[in-house]
């Protein structure tokens, strides 16, 4: 299981017990969008090549 923490400047990531932060610029370049309206489902896509999605996407912008 992958876990994130989000904030202003980026995303914390657990990933198969290895801890990582993606920041901000990087999440804007690889989804070619405002860091604010980039989904949580597009985090964990960015992390896992074929993660399990369930529930509705949220906004990063209504998460912090």
């Amino acid at each position: 299981m992958t876990a994130l923490s989000f904030d202003e400047t980026g995303v914390d990531v657990v990933y198969e017990g290895t801890e990582f932060r993606l920041e901000k610029d990087l999440i804007e370049e690889a989804t070619r969008k405002s860091y604010v309206d980039v989904t949580d489902h597009e985090v964990l896509q960015i992390v896992e090549d074929s993660p399990s999605l369930s529930g509705e996407p949220r906004r990063i912008g209504d998460i912090v």
